[in-house]
């Protein structure tokens, strides 16, 4: 009996050499929902539970290749964006994507979970001009809407005001990912009339490496499925609460989410 090919979903990202993030975290999310991963390898880091002890990005030559490949064969559902360190490399992505008629989730990776710099300065007013107006969701936390807009969140009631700032740049939706502040977590999802709020139990586990990859994986994934944007980051918001409840030590530092959670 002949297959069904799944929903295919490619991110655009770095390598984790650690395994918790990047397009490693990527890939594990996108075959825990059920869809067929994809990946287009943008930089590659040297990393582990403890911090980013280096990156390389690759040529906007290589990722272009890599997107043309995969785009003019296989095709695709669903797009996710994750760390593209330079403008060089934000501006090669966005302008293929331009034209890509499928979903994009962008993922604007600017600091690691460890407090490394992953983004060039340079490549912020990239982020600002080309990519985000591509976007059918970004989904930024707290530090990167304030290196993308200027506007710093401190509490609940801050969180309509980031989502409108970053919705100026372009974006269709927003997702302001509210874990940074006390409390129960709430995230914000806001497309310029229609909000929605998100809510989740803050789980007592200090190994969260890559739930900003895993969420914005996730909610691709769900994009791919059929979801619209508000179901899809319920979703989302659901896999990566049960990913992180589940994190586990890995190495001397923090260790990452669980993504085949589903499958214990």
């Amino acid at each position: 009996m002949a297959q069904q090919t799944p929903p295919r979903v490619l991110t655009v990202a770095g390598s984790d050499s650690g395994g918790g993030a990047g397009i490693q975290a990527d890939l594990k999310t996108m075959l825990a929902l059920g869809v067929h991963g994809m990946s287009v390898i943008a930089a590659v880091t040297a990393q582990n539970s403890l911090g980013v002890q280096g990156y390389w990005e690759l040529p906007p030559e290589a990722v272009r290749a890599q997107l043309d490949s995969v785009l003019s064969d296989i095709g695709v559902q669903a797009v996710k964006t994750g760390m593209l360190a330079s403008a060089a490399l934000v501006e090669a992505v966005a302008d293929v994507l331009s034209d890509v008629d499928a979903p994009v989730v962008v993922d604007p990776v600017g600091v690691s979970k460890h407090g490394d710099s992953l983004l060039a300065g340079d490549a912020v007013s990239a982020m600002r001009t080309a990519l985000l107006p591509v976007a059918t969701v970004v989904t930024p936390n707290l530090p990167e809407v304030e290196q993308l807009t200027g506007v710093k969140v401190v509490d609940e009631r801050g969180l309509r005001e980031a989502a409108e700032a970053v919705k100026a740049l372009g974006p269709r939706w927003v997702l302001v990912k509210g874990g940074h502040l006390p409390g129960d977590p709430v995230d914000l999802l806001f497309d310029g009339a229609e909000e929605h709020r998100f809510r989740a139990p803050r789980h007592d586990n200090r190994h969260t490496h890559g739930t900003g990859c895993t969420l914005a994986s996730a909610i691709a994934s769900y994009l791919a499925l059929g979801d619209d944007v508000p179901g899809a980051v319920a979703k989302a918001k659901e896999y990566v609460t049960g990913a992180i409840e589940r994190g586990f030590p890995l190495g001397s530092g923090i260790g990452p989410v669980d993504h085949a959670w589903l499958w214990r």
